[in-house]
């Protein structure tokens, strides 16, 4: 995971995976077939390390699924300050790697849900602030969607800091961003009962 981390899908060599864990290339080969399955096991661990859904405390997942979403949506920086290593991995997977590799990871992301999206979306719907009357497989995925399109956007900047030129990424924006975004997701899944939380400044 440290080798991708820090060179990339790309720049990563077997041999110095070899090297460093002082055995044969040909024996990461025989075990993960391929450059591209080192990788694929690499990912797997780095994206089931991260905390799932309903594993924030239980005085959040008490309030519900959108306090939930939110306080993993706050939480954020933390992605790049304590599971460094981990996260550019799976940025790594999900955006710099070739299509048929991407195609494995997706159907891992499928089958094995490793953040319990699932589960989290039956969570709302079974409190009724989640609509009933979609596939819950469908709302599940766009959660993993744009929820990971956000957290990336949100931290590119401290990972790539000539990435963004337009805004800088201050705390005060990044705030409102979440809480737009969590308020979007509130209008398009949210049951009518779900209303939404009043603002700091309201």
């Amino acid at each position: 995971m440290r080798h991708f981390a820090e060179k990339g899908y790309q720049g990563t060599r077997v041999e110095d995976v070899a090297g460093e864990l002082g055995i044969a290339k040909g024996s990461i080969f025989q075990h993960f077939g391929s450059k591209a399955g080192l990788f694929l096991a690499a990912y797997k661990k780095a994206v089931t390390s991260f905390q799932a859904w309903l594993d924030a405390p239980s005085e959040i997942v008490d309030e519900g699924f959108f306090s939930t979403m939110t306080y993993w949506l706050r939480r954020t920086e933390h992605l790049i300050k304590e599971d460094w290593v981990p996260y550019r991995v799976s940025l790594i997977g999900n955006y710099g790697t070739e299509l048929k590799l991407r195609r494995e990871i997706n159907r891992f992301l499928v089958s094995e849900d490793p953040y319990g999206t699932l589960d989290f979306v039956e969570f709302g719907v079974g409190r009724g602030e989640v609509r009933g009357d979609l596939d819950l497989e469908m709302i599940a995925s766009m959660i993993d969607w744009l929820v990971g399109a956000l957290q990336d956007a949100l931290v590119t900047e401290e990972l790539d800091p000539g990435l963004f030129h337009r805004h800088a990424n201050q705390p005060k924006r990044r705030r409102v961003r979440v809480e737009q975004f969590a308020d979007l997701i509130r209008r398009a899944i949210g049951a009518e009962t779900s209303a939404a939380p009043p603002t700091p400044e309201s």
